[in-house]
């Protein structure tokens, strides 16, 4: 098993070697961290969820949660939604509109770049399995985006900071942090 290892081991460091031009992977989550921080720091910022007895401020000017201890999902919560709480295995409908983080840093005009699917009604319906992972419906979108529904009902409408380890399986491998508007529904069917 070692005689494997070792070559294997040889060839990683010869191809990170090669590509000096690009940055490593720890230097592109370090852009990642302050494309997000940089953000951030323009917003109020709370670490903690409000317990159940305590409502989250809501609005254009609601603070931001971190929704997970690392720190790779934060939520601003513009409407609470109906108080209907989604079950697991729920099919949970979405609409979305998605910028690229690192537009903010350079003080690029971010309306201009969104792309999803809340302003094009003519798209098919966008959805996921709501805590189910092992599904491609479900993992394709990351679990950063059903982080809010824990928290808030149906009908809610949130902005949402996702690093990418908890973005869509495709932009894993990009590094790139993304901040969403998103409105949840329930299923019709």
């Amino acid at each position: 098993m070692k005689r494997f290892i070792i070559p294997i081991l040889s060839i990683i460091a010869l191809a990170f070697s090669s590509c000096s031009d690009s940055k490593s992977y720890a230097e592109l989550l370090s852009d990642e961290t302050k494309a997000v921080n940089d953000f951030l720091s323009q917003h109020r910022v709370i670490d903690e969820i409000p317990t159940e007895n305590t409502v989250f401020e809501t609005g254009e000017d609601a603070p931001y949660y971190r929704l997970d201890p690392e720190g790779n999902v934060y939520m601003q919560v513009l409407s609470v939604g109906d108080g209907e709480k989604v079950e697991d295995d729920a099919r949970v409908y979405f609409r979305y509109t998605r910028y690229n983080m690192f537009y903010y840093v350079v003080g690029a005009d971010n309306t201009l770049i969104g792309a999803g699917n809340a302003d094009d009604m003519t798209a098919a319906p966008t959805f996921f399995i709501y805590g189910n992972q092992t599904i491609q419906e479900s993992t394709q979108y990351g679990e950063g985006i059903q982080m809010p529904l824990k928290y808030l009902g149906y009908n809610c409408r949130v902005n949402i900071v996702i690093k990418s380890q908890e973005g869509p399986s495709a932009d894993i491998a990009y590094v790139v942090p993304y901040l969403y508007t998103i409105s949840y529904y329930k299923s019709m069917i």
